[in-house]
């Protein structure tokens, strides 16, 4: 295996205290951020207009989208079949004629290709109350169960317990810096957050399964050498697959265009803070815990 880094040898309990206070200031900036601003839900969770066109002759969907925007219409575009495109645009149902006849204006100025409205509707949230209810117990669910899991293979529920911390503070800390960028919460946001919950849990699982088998080896060595040992030991691999996905993200980010930006972003940010997390936080908290109890 390549390695980026060579042997480490740093005392990150140590320097614990300043990765807390760091964590803290994220997580502090994210809750005024959300108290101010907000949490911008999209068309998923809110509903809005739907405006269905379709043209006479073929248009690319990202004619579209750059027709929209020049406009400063932010907007969610299907494609259908014969040259048809679904156009939402959330907002109240009171709203329907005005927020279509923008739409219309737009596609009119900027697109030379003819096309005809086929119809115009209000569509309503995705996501009603009780499924956003069935799907804040599944989350929690899934957090008992991940305990439960590293619980049973480590033989140690406060690591299970400290990993879901880790998670979690990697979870709220990419919704912070979606606030922070005033950008929409939909169903592809929520799947990208999940997706980091699993990311940030697995490399966590790697360090623990190191500090198992260091324990076993050095049944006498203090906790904080062997945690310190334990992360460096596994440090150069963190960092190469942690690097790989980063990497494939970023690119994502920077050219996958404005259909995947948002999506791209939030996994940009929680791959990074879950890197972060899984050294800094979930392994030094497994020892702050031990030394108190």
């Amino acid at each position: 295996m390549i390695k980026i880094i060579g042997k480490t040898n740093i005392n990150f309990i140590q320097k614990r205290y300043y990765f807390f206070a760091f964590s803290s200031l994220l997580i502090l900036a994210g809750i005024i951020s959300m108290s101010i601003k907000g949490i911008n839900l999209g068309l998923d969770f809110t509903g809005g207009t739907m405006v269905q066109v379709k043209f006479e002759n073929k248009v690319d969907i990202s004619q579209i989208r750059t027709s929209l925007q020049n406009e400063k219409i932010e907007a969610s575009i299907q494609s259908y079949d014969n040259n048809s495109y679904g156009i939402k645009i959330k907002g109240k149902q009171e709203n329907v004629n005005e927020i279509a006849d923008k739409i219309i204006n737009a596609l009119s100025k900027n697109i030379n290709t003819k096309f005809i409205e086929e119809k115009r509707d209000y569509v309503g949230p995705v996501v009603g109350k009780d499924l956003a209810k069935k799907a804040i117990f599944s989350i929690i669910l899934s957090f008992f169960g991940i305990i439960v899991y590293i619980a049973f293979r480590f033989s140690n529920p406060v690591w299970g317990t400290t990993g879901v911390i880790a998670l979690m503070h990697d979870v709220f800390i990419a919704m912070s810096f979606l606030s922070f960028t005033n950008r929409e919460i939909d169903l592809v946001i929520v799947a990208a957050l999940l997706t980091i919950a699993g990311y940030s849990i697995n490399d966590t699982i790697v360090i623990y399964d190191r500090m198992r088998e260091n324990i076993k080896k050095f049944p006498k060595m203090p906790m904080p050498q062997l945690i310190n040992t334990s992360i460096n030991e596994t440090l150069s691999r963190t960092i190469n697959t942690s690097l790989t996905v980063i990497f494939v993200v970023f690119i994502l980010f920077l050219f996958g265009g404005s259909g995947i930006n948002d999506f791209s972003f939030c996994m940009l940010v929680g791959c990074i803070i879950g890197v972060y997390s899984t050294i800094a936080i979930a392994t030094p908290l497994a020892y702050e815990w031990e030394r108190h109890n």
